[in-house]
């Protein structure tokens, strides 16, 4: 019996973790941050993000972080 109410107990809280993770529950008034917030601070912070650049490794075996390989 005690099992039994733990097993229900457990799923409830997954339900629950789950309707308001996905911000089903925002109707009562709760809902995580990352629904309303996309963290703006973050956006303001950022220092010429425009400068930012990808690039591929080239043909001469480096890698991103300055570091060659050996050649055999």
């Amino acid at each position: 019996m005690k099992l039994r109410l733990a097993l229900i107990v457990l799923v409830l809280a997954n339900v629950g973790y789950w309707l308001w993770a996905r911000g089903d529950l925002a109707g009562f008034g709760l809902m995580p941050a990352g629904i309303t917030e996309r963290e703006p601070q973050r956006l303001s912070r950022q220092v010429h993000p425009e400068w930012l650049q990808i690039r591929k490794d080239g043909k001469d075996g480096k890698t991103g972080n300055g570091n060659t390989t050996a050649a055999p």
